[in-house]
């Protein structure tokens, strides 16, 4: 049984920062490619940012130079800081992982359960 979970959600005012951990657990034998996504009231679910597991990293345009992805191999979590925050950024936020159980079993997706971040005055 693999899970995701996700923390570090909250309120924030605009400008101000957070940061969100995802931690993996359970039966993994490799994990490739993480990413964060998100999804605002009415909208569709959206990339923000991917880390591959040698670190090489992608942003959606409006949170580069805002929004930072990073990982701990050894501890199959990944992270986002999250900086300038704006109203528009306020949406849950899904951690996603791609990985294998087993060294015979085939590369599946898994996501986290999504946390809160909400930016308003």
């Amino acid at each position: 049984q693999v899970q995701l979970v996700e923390s570090g959600g909250g309120l924030v005012q605009p400008g101000g920062s957070l940061g969100l951990s995802c931690a993996a657990s359970g039966s993994i034998f490799s994990i490739s490619g993480m990413g964060w996504y998100r999804q605002a009231p009415g909208k569709e679910r959206e990339l923000v940012a991917t880390i591959s597991r040698g670190f090489v990293t992608n942003y959606v345009d409006s949170v580069k130079g805002r929004f930072t992805i990073s990982r701990d191999n050894a501890k199959n979590s990944a992270y986002l800081q999250m900086n300038s925050l704006k109203p528009e950024d306020t949406a849950v936020y899904y951690c996603n992982a791609n990985l294998r159980i087993n060294v015979d079993s085939p590369w599946s997706t898994y996501w986290g359960q999504g946390t809160q971040v909400t930016v308003s005055s």
